[in-house]
């Protein structure tokens, strides 16, 4: 699912590229970039949730993912 996401992206920054390369109208770029930042806050958080409930008992897992997103998305 990580990979999923680091590829999709990768794809996004391609596009993005492209579009700089190929003279597109600044909005549409920057909605493209904000799209990117969206997705790296998404990994961010899948990645920073993975490895804590990894080393959290298997019981409280729920709860400290429930935790960790409320305290990320402040």
């Amino acid at each position: 699912m990580i990979t999923q996401r680091i590829n999709r992206i990768i794809g996004q920054l391609k596009g993005i590229e492209k579009m700089v390369k190929g003279g597109r109208d600044c909005s549409e770029i920057l909605q493209q970039i904000s799209a990117v930042k969206k997705a790296i806050n998404g990994l961010t958080k899948e990645i920073l949730i993975s490895q804590v409930c990894q080393i959290v008992p298997k019981e409280k897992e729920k709860e400290v993912e429930r935790v960790m997103e409320r305290a990320i998305n402040l």
